[in-house]
């Protein structure tokens, strides 16, 4: 069975329809949610990577079922309910708020990279991402969010855990703002990477997400975990 681009992310499938991990011959990596049914992920090699590669998601992409499916994952292995989700630019923001309506909450505070007039310089932090390798923007808190955030159990919200930098960014911004996240979720994990970024930042931040994928390496006969 061959897939296209536009099968990717779009279904969930049974558990057990593929064995985890990369599809012979495809670019395509088949990714067990912790009920065991199954999603596609497409396999992008990495900017100067060497033969190095992972799987993909951009949530804002994906199906609503899949979505969901992500979003009910991580609210069932959170160790605490938050009073407040904070939620990344661009692609954590849909993840952050299907969290939040899961949790009952009536609105959930989004960070940017776009700076609106009326926010503070000081309420920033240069931010990058492996997936935009090269752009350097800032991310930005609206300082009229900050009354929501003060002294209050906190989730941070990301898409995708890969090398930490987005994540350890939005850390330090939240720290200019005195407030200090309890957990932090992603809808995936990405390789190990970002274990250390994490651990100069926020050692002890418990981290949840729905899937976990590696990093691949190309071999003979195709993707190798």
């Amino acid at each position: 069975m061959t897939f296209a681009p536009l099968d990717m992310w779009q279904e969930l499938y049974p558990p057990g329809t593929w064995p985890e991990g990369p599809l012979a011959g495809q670019d395509v990596y088949a990714a067990t949610l912790p009920d065991g049914r199954q999603i596609l992920l497409p396999i992008r090699v990495l900017p100067g990577g060497a033969g190095r590669a992972v799987a993909s998601l951009i949530l804002n992409q994906a199906s609503f079922a899949v979505l969901d499916a992500l979003c009910d994952a991580v609210v069932a292995a959170l160790e605490a309910v938050p009073a407040v989700v904070v939620g990344l630019p661009t692609l954590g923001l849909p993840l952050a708020e299907g969290l939040a309506r899961r949790l009952g909450h009536a609105r959930m505070v989004p960070l940017s990279t776009s700076r609106k007039f009326w926010y503070d310089d000081a309420l920033s932090e240069p931010i990058s991402s492996i997936t935009s390798p090269g752009q350097m923007k800032r991310l930005y808190l609206d300082p009229r969010m900050l009354p929501l955030l003060a002294d209050r159990p906190v989730l941070l919200v990301d898409d995708v855990i890969s090398t930490g930098t987005s994540i350890a960014a939005a850390l330090r911004l939240l720290s200019r703002a005195r407030v200090m996240p309890g957990a932090i979720a992603a809808a995936m994990m990405q390789g190990e990477v970002w274990r250390d970024r994490l651990a100069e930042t926020a050692p002890s931040l418990p981290v949840t997400s729905a899937i976990r994928t590696p990093i691949l390496g190309r071999g003979p006969a195709g993707w190798l975990v």
